[in-house]
């Protein structure tokens, strides 16, 4: 049975008086206990054609046409107090960041008895027994007590999973989710994914799932949808869709997915292989080889670095307890070498990037580059030091001033330490902007001016200004587009074999790190659990973390679906101890060489 029935859906814009289409001519449906993803990049149309099938969208500024459908319903002719009735009843839809979906002041309980009072017209008491229940159904532990909570005291899964209880207070036919697992941790992501899986299975719900996440539809999805530009490029089943593209877009989208397994027979980092979207031709894949000189001693040294933050309460601000962020690690990095820092949210990689820099001060250890102790120096010859050590955040739109032209943002740190003239400067800066692969007159336009992933190149160019011989890449790729991230990620291997950069690369991404690390490190709670080389750590992971993260990360391969494994586990504990708490020294076991496990 046909639940949901979208035919040559058109949303506009107005702006400046004159209409502009965002979704073009879309038409697809859903059947009873169906998934269907609609996949694309940022801009493509993906949330507007959801919102305009909830018809969410302002109706002054905004234009829909066409016909959308549920069941014999037609959605766009309802008057606005019937389509109050059908949403949260008859369609439910999660939302990606439901921290700022979910009402601060009220506990999570009653806005999920709220929407249960609404729809049903039951009392308090039973909205609340009925509140406790989904709760229980939704695998959130000790229910009963997370009522009274509030968003802020919840953690991301859990406030995730808090959004799907209330999308489920009504048994709607049609969930909506919208990148729901986009901002979650890989291991939490899997859950929720299981979660939503189960219900939907439990209930015969459709679900229409939007996502820019290749590897997720290989999960989920029995149909897709692949917008490109506001338009539905092709439409089909996602196992055919994966194995036969026929749009040249789609086959260039699934040419840039990181994809687990890919790297074996790789000696060294390697590039992804890219399908242009104008030819269809493929790139071909090369290996970065060579790139670490072998008997050099170490760019980067770390020894028993230990970083930890007050937690102060009351009018005196007395300190009530410590988040013991970075325990005792050591490692060391090359020239010309990837080490990557892997974990979920919580788990002490940026702060172990941010130590490393000291843009955050160490409680203790030892942190040497180049052989020179850099938490002895003084603030003048830590500025001098800066030169050798750079940074590239995930956010770029943030790390660049928006007032400042982007070739000025790149000159500046070679005037600040008085390297250049204003004249050299701006070359340099012109020289850097080829040669990440933007145009040379570039350099006048502000960043609000340029897409998210010219944004990074932009920063990656400013943080060689001074040519670094140690960059920290903080999740310097999350953020962005299949088919970006994976151009970025090309062009971060490609200067490091040229100029011998040595990367600690921090990410979540584990098909990623693959694809770009020598070694890799795995961090828990503070603490590096296992470390070793991409092989060790991907063909034979040993501590039980390691393995759990590995399995949770999506299959991108509709027709491996069938190996996908549960998930348990729960969520990342806390790094939060007691004032007097003394820490366990971790002791390392060294199954092979270089491959160090922590040992209970």
């Amino acid at each position: 049975m046909t639940v949901l029935s979208v035919e040559n859906l058109t949303t506009a814009f107005r702006r400046n008086g004159i209409w502009n289409s965002v979704v073009n001519d879309v038409s697809f449906s859903i059947d009873a206990g169906e998934t269907v993803a609609i996949v694309g990049e940022s801009g493509s149309g993906k949330s507007v054609t959801a919102m305009s099938i909830m018809r969410l969208l302002p109706e002054r500024t905004s234009r829909v046409t066409g016909t959308v459908r549920l069941g014999e319903t037609d959605l766009l002719s309802l008057p606005e107090r019937q389509m109050q009735d059908i949403r949260g009843n008859d369609i439910a839809m999660i939302f990606q960041e439901p921290m700022t979906s979910l009402n601060p002041v009220l506990s999570v309980g009653r806005q999920i008895a709220e929407s249960i009072i609404r729809h049903r017209g039951i009392s308090k008491t039973e909205a609340r027994a009925a509140t406790v229940r989904l709760l229980e159904r939704v695998r959130i532990p000790a229910a009963s007590g997370r009522f009274d909570e509030y968003p802020h005291q919840l953690s991301g899964g859990m406030l995730q999973r808090i959004m799907i209880a209330m999308a489920l207070a009504c048994r709607p036919k049609l969930l909506i989710a919208d990148e729901p697992t986009t901002a979650l941790d890989v291991t939490v992501q899997a859950e929720i994914l299981q979660l939503i899986k189960s219900l939907q299975d439990e209930e015969n719900m459709a679900v229409l799932f939007i996502t820019h996440d290749m590897g997720v539809v290989a999960e989920i999805a029995d149909r897709t949808v692949v917008m490109f530009r506001s338009r539905a490029l092709e439409t089909g089943k996602t196992e055919q869709i994966f194995a036969q593209p026929a749009n040249v877009y789609t086959k260039a989208l699934l040419s840039a997915v990181p994809r687990m397994g890919s790297m074996e027979g790789h000696d060294y980092p390697a590039t992804f292989p890219l399908t242009d979207t104008d030819t269809g031709v493929p790139s071909a894949e090369r290996e970065i080889a060579g790139t670490i000189p072998a008997n050099t001693p170490p760019i980067l040294e770390v020894r028993n670095l230990i970083t930890r933050f007050d937690i102060k309460s009351g009018i005196l601000g007395r300190v009530s307890g410590r988040v013991h962020a970075v325990e005792n690690i050591s490692f060391d990095l090359h020239e010309g070498e990837t080490l990557a820092l892997v974990g979920e949210s919580g788990c002490g990689k940026s702060t172990t990037g941010r130590s490393v820099l000291r843009l955050i001060e160490p409680v203790s250890g030892t942190i040497r580059i180049n052989g020179q102790d850099v938490r002895s120096l003084t603030p003048a010859a830590l500025s001098k030091q800066r030169q050798h050590m750079q940074m590239i955040f995930q956010d770029p739109f943030s790390s660049l001033n928006p007032r400042m032209r982007v070739g000025e943002a790149i000159m500046e740190p070679l005037v600040s330490h008085g390297l250049a003239s204003t004249k050299h400067a701006r070359d340099r800066a012109t020289d850097l902007l080829v040669r990440v692969g933007l145009q040379a007159d570039m350099a006048k336009r502000f960043p609000h001016e340029f897409s998210g992933g010219q944004r990074q190149r932009i920063s990656i160019a400013r943080a060689l200004t001074l040519n670094p011989g140690l960059i920290v890449a903080d999740e310097a790729v999350s953020a962005l587009d299949v088919s970006i991230k994976a151009q970025v990620v090309n062009l971060m291997m490609e200067l490091q074999e040229q100029l011998k950069i040595a990367y600690l690369f921090i990410s979540h991404d584990m098909a990623v790190v693959e694809r770009v690390s020598h070694r890799v490190a795995v961090m828990y709670l503070g603490e590096i659990v296992e470390i070793g080389t991409r092989a060790q750590i991907f063909g034979n992971p040993q501590h039980a973390y390691t393995k759990r993260l590995l399995s949770a990360v999506p299959i991108a391969d509709p027709a491996r679906r069938h190996l996908r494994k549960v998930v348990e586990g729960g969520e990342i504990g806390s790094t939060v101890r007691p004032v007097d708490y003394v820490p366990v020294v971790a002791r390392y076991a060294e199954p092979a060489p270089g491959h160090l496990v922590k040992v209970a």
